[in-house]
C-alpha cells in the first residue's frame, strides 16, 4: 500500500517541472499507466510526469527525496511482474519516459549506439539498421517497450543464445540518481577495470535504484545470411539432442533454437490470425531453428540444410520446413512470438519465467508435468521458450469448463510446485522478467540472508530516502 496522499501544493510543484501540458492528472488519461500488463497489479496515482531531459528527471527525484515523495519509473509499461505499477493507496508519481526517445548517436564503425531510455526498441533496431548495422535484442512487445525498461530488468528474449541479454548488449549508461544527481556512465569502452562496474548494480535494477536516462549499446554487423526453420519432433530429449548437433555444427551462428509444444502451436493456429501450423501433420514438440551467417546466404542455406538432414538420419526430426523467403521467416517466428498472446482466448493462464540448466530441461519438463497434473487435473501445460539458454515460460492455461477466478486463486499453490521444481534442478524462478512486486515476497524466502542483506544495503546506500519504486525487488 501507497503512503499519505500528496498535497495540492506538492503536486503543483512537481507539475511545474515539465509543464500542466506534460503532466497527466484525469483519471482516464491515467488509467492505462495504473495497470500491469495481465492485469494482476491495479494501482493508483494522482499524478504522471513526462519530463524530456535529464535535468527534468534530476528535478522531480531532487524534490522527491526533499518530499520522501514514493517515485514509479515506467517506460513501455510491459512489464509482467508489476514492476512498473504504481502502489494501491494512490501516493505514488509515475515518471514516464515516453518523451526521452530519442537516437542521439549511431557510429558504425565503433559499433554502438547512444539512445535515450524511453526509445522505442524497435526504432532502435531500424536506427541501427539504417546503418547497415543490427541491434539484436528482439522481443514480442518491442514495437511498444522502450529500452530503459529492457535494461531495468536486464531483458533476453529471442537472441540470447547468440548475443546475450540486455546486460551483456550494454557498455554504458546515464542514470538519475534518487537525491536527483546525475552519473553521466555513457563509456563506449569494451574493456574498462577502473574501480566497481556501477553500471550492472542498474541493470536489471528495476528502478529500484535510480532512472536510466540513456545508454551506450553494442551493434554488430548484419548478418549477410540467415536461415529459418521449423521441425516437428516426438519428445524434448530430442529437442536436446538436436541443439547439441546444431551447436556443433553452427557455433556462433546458431542465433535462435526455440522449443515449442503442440498445444502452444494449436492455439497459436487457432487464436492469432494470419497463423498456421506449417507441418502437414502433428507432432508432440516443435522447434524453430534460426541461422545467421556473416559471409553469405548460401553458407546459411548449407549448414541448416546439413542440419536437418544429420537430424533425419538421428531419428531426431519427424518432419520440417525451411522458410523460402522472409516473408515466411518473419511468419515462424511470428507464431512463436504470438504463443504467450494466444493463451489469453483459452481463458486464465498462470505463468513462469523460470531456467534451468540446457541439459536438465527433459527432466525438469516430465516432472513438472507429473507434478501440475496430479495437483489440477485437466490442466493444459504451454511450456515453450529459448532452449539454448535454458529459459522456459512454464506457462498453465486453465482446465476447460473451470472458473476463471477458481483457477487464478491456485497461482501461488502452482508457483510453489514449479519454482519447487527449478529450485531443486538449480534454476532460477526468474529468467529474464525480473521480480516486480510478484515475485518478491518468494524472493527473499528463497535467497540466502546474506544475498539479502547485501541487496538491501545497496537498496540504502544508493536511495536514502526509499523514493525509488518502493515495494519492488526488496522490501528495506
Amino acid at each position: 500500500m501507497g503512503g499519505t496522499m500528496i498535497s495540492q501544493e506538492l503536486l503543483e510543484r512537481f507539475t511545474a517541472i515539465v509543464g500542466e501540458r506534460h503532466a497527466l492528472r484525469d483519471a482516464a488519461d491515467l488509467a492505462p499507466h495504473l495497470v500491469e500488463n495481465r492485469g494482476l497489479y491495479h494501482g493508483a496515482s494522482p499524478l504522471l510526469l513526462k519530463p524530456c531531459s535529464v535535468e527534468e528527471v534530476s528535478a522531480i527525484l531532487k524534490l522527491a527525496s526533499e518530499t520522501s515523495t514514493a517515485i514509479v519509473p515506467q517506460t513501455g509499461n510491459t512489464g509482467l511482474v508489476g514492476g512498473q505499477t504504481p502502489r494501491e493507496g494512490g501516493a505514488d508519481i509515475i515518471v514516464s519516459l515516453e518523451r526521452m526517445n530519442r537516437v542521439r548517436e549511431v557510429d558504425p564503425v565503433a559499433n554502438i549506439l547512444v539512445a535515450e531510455g524511453g526509445a522505442i526498441l524497435a526504432e532502435v533496431q531500424k536506427a541501427a539498421e539504417a546503418h547497415g548495422r543490427l541491434f539484436p535484442l528482439s522481443l514480442g512487445s518491442e514495437g511498444s517497450c522502450r529500452i530503459g525498461g529492457n535494461l531495468s530488468t536486464n531483458a533476453g528474449g529471442t537472441a540470447v543464445l547468440a548475443y546475450g541479454n540486455m546486460r551483456q548488449l550494454c557498455l554504458g549508461l546515464e542514470v538519475v540518481l534518487p537525491t536527483g544527481e546525475i552519473w553521466n556512465g555513457l563509456r563506449r569502452l569494451k574493456k574498462d577495470n577502473t574501480g566497481y562496474d556501477l553500471r550492472d548494480l542498474f541493470i536489471g535494477a528495476e528502478g529500484t535504484l535510480g532512472i536510466i536516462t540513456a545508454a551506450v549499446l553494442k551493434l554488430y554487423p548484419q548478418p549477410l545470411g540467415k536461415q529459418v526453420a521449423f521441425a516437428g519432433l516426438n519428445t524434448v530429449e530430442d529437442a536436446l539432442a538436436l541443439f547439441n548437433q546444431a551447436s556443433s555444427l553452427c557455433g556462433p551462428a546458431l542465433t535462435g533454437f526455440e522449443l515449442m509444444p503442440r498445444f502452444g502451436v494449436e492455439i497459436t493456429a487457432r487464436n492469432i490470425e494470419g497463423v498456421r501450423d506449417p507441418l502437414e501433420s502433428p507432432h508432440p514438440w516443435y522447434v524453430l531453428i534460426d541461422i545467421s551467417t556473416s559471409d553469405s546466404a548460401e553458407t546459411a542455406e548449407r549448414m541448416m540444410t546439413t542440419l536437418l538432414e544429420q537430424g533425419f538420419e538421428a531419428g531426431l526430426v519427424q518432419d520440417a520446413v525451411i522458410a523460402s523467403s522472409v516473408a515466411q521467416q518473419k511468419a515462424l517466428w511470428h507464431m512463436r512470438e504470438s504463443m504467450s498472446e494466444a493463451q489469453k482466448p483459452e481463458g486464465g493462464s498462470i505463468k513462469h519465467d523460470v531456467s534451468v540448466p540446457v541439459s536438465q530441461i527433459p527432466e525438469f519438463m516430465h516432472q513438472a508435468e507429473e507434478a501440475v497434473m496430479a495437483a489440477m487435473p485437466g490442466a493444459r501445460i504451454c511450456a515453450f521458450g529459448h532452449m539454448g539458454d535454458g529459459n522456459i515460460h512454464y506457462n498453465i492455461s486453465q482446465p476447460v469448463g473451470v472458473d476463471k477466478d477458481a483457477f487464478i486463486a491456485r497461482w501461488h499453490e502452482m508457483n510453489g510446485i514449479v519454482h519447487g521444481l527449478v529450485l531443486a534442478h538449480g534454476g532460477s524462478i526468474s529468467a529474464e522478467h525480473g521480480i516486480g512486486q510478484l515475485k518478491r515476497d518468494e524472493l527473499a524466502s528463497i535467497r540466502s540472508e546474506i544475498e539479502m542483506d547485501l541487496m538491501r544495503r545497496i537498496k540504502r546506500a544508493f536511495d536514502p530516502a526509499g523514493i525509488m519504486n518502493p515495494g519492488k525487488v526488496v522490501n528495506v
